[in-house]
């Protein structure tokens, strides 16, 4: 720390491989002394938004069994790994009996993407709806919503990421889902001060993680059916923009740790090959 000038509201750790279990121990011992001498109060992983507010539902309040956290709280099949199992573990320990100012909280910063295809916006949608639909007339109905959202399985199909034509993310409902994603999320940001004192900050926010990741998602999945030659290229980089999206709303809430792949940290664009999936080299 005595390298840089102040401390970093953002302070990320990259790394060149998934899942080394060296490289992982080696970041939950710098992790836990930056938390306890130098007061961070998140920490943030390459992992499923979404699927990390089951973790810090449980490190902030206990909720939930480890294995089901461990199972349930990742993608990429990173709650396997015996690091990140010994990081939840230590946030828990730590956080228990503090007051909730003086908890480390944790964030999943990734899209609810992996390298195989995109999941449904359903979940990221249907809550920014009912959150808003609380408290006002938000002109959209629930079965609206889920008609035009339609089975996941539709948005799920591997296939997609390959083939364009197997994508549903420029169908009319689609394109529909896209529009009254944009409106939910500018009725948040208008009635931001009802909304708060109605509910709470934080509930706010994590709208607002609702209204990124859906209109994120829904982009995604345009992407997705487009044929054009820079298809892949344009696909990592609005994944690349939604993690810089989460990472930057976490940063508004305190200082934060980072831990991801060194590609998605790194200031210069970077090239992929992924079973004929190539990103378009840089210019």
């Amino acid at each position: 720390m005595s390298l840089l000038p102040s401390r970093p509201r953002l302070l990320a750790v990259g790394e060149p491989t998934h899942g080394d279990e060296t490289l992982l121990a080696l970041r939950n011992e710098l992790f836990v002394r930056l938390v306890e001498q130098q007061g961070y109060r998140c920490v943030a992983i390459e992992s499923d938004c979404l699927k990390g507010l089951v973790v810090d539902d449980h490190v902030t309040t206990g909720a939930g069994d480890l294995d089901e956290v461990m199972e349930r709280g990742f993608s990429h099949g990173a709650g396997a790994w015996r690091g990140n199992r010994e990081l939840v573990r230590w946030l828990r320990a730590y956080n228990a009996g503090r007051p909730a100012a003086e908890r480390v909280r944790f964030a999943g910063f990734d899209a609810p993407l992996e390298m195989t295809g995109a999941g449904s916006p359903r979940q990221a949608l249907t809550a920014l709806h009912a959150y808003l639909a609380a408290h006002m007339d938000t002109g959209v109905r629930a079965d609206v919503l889920d008609r035009l959202l339609g089975p996941d399985e539709r948005w799920a199909n591997g296939g997609a990421m390959l083939d364009p034509s197997r994508s549903i993310g420029r169908s009319d409902a689609a394109g529909r889902l896209r529009l009254l994603a944009d409106d939910l999320a500018a009725l948040l940001g208008a009635h931001a001060p009802e909304l708060v004192a109605a509910t709470s900050r934080e509930a706010w926010e994590r709208a607002c993680l609702y209204a990124r990741t859906a209109i994120g998602l829904l982009r995604y999945h345009a992407r997705m059916a487009d044929t054009a030659p820079g298809r892949a290229d344009a696909m990592m980089g609005l994944r690349d923009a939604m993690m810089a999206a989460n990472l930057l709303a976490l940063a508004e809430r305190g200082p934060t740790l980072v831990h991801a792949h060194n590609r998605h940290l790194q200031r210069h664009r970077s090239t992929v090959l992924l079973g004929g999936l190539r990103s378009a080299p840089p210019t």
